[in-house]
């Protein structure tokens, strides 16, 4: 994992709000069972990311594809769901580098 594949991924406003609120959901998940104020949970992140952001769906798989070729996310697809968890070790990494 590299960080500049990292910051490149992150340098696109829409994959930036998009990781921002996969890792709210990933968060809020852990902690409690409340709903988030446009969504709640991570286990539908796509159907979730529609709701939330006004772009389309083919844009939103692309910057999941971005975000998880950068090694930000892991993605699972379940049918029609697609499941997606932030990566804790790429979260250390850029703390550790602003650190």
């Amino acid at each position: 994992m590299e960080l500049s594949k990292i910051f490149k991924a992150l340098s696109n406003e829409q994959r930036l709000t998009l990781f921002k609120y996969l890792y709210e959901w990933q968060v809020k998940n852990m902690s409690a069972d409340e709903d988030l104020a446009c969504c709640g949970g991570i286990e539908k992140a796509f159907t979730k990311a529609c709701g939330c952001m006004s772009i389309s769906r083919s844009t939103i798989s692309h910057h999941l594809k971005e975000l998880q070729n950068a090694g930000l996310i892991t993605c699972t697809r379940e049918g029609k769901t697609m499941s997606c968890k932030i990566n804790e070790e790429a979260i250390k990494l850029v703390k550790s580098f602003v650190d």
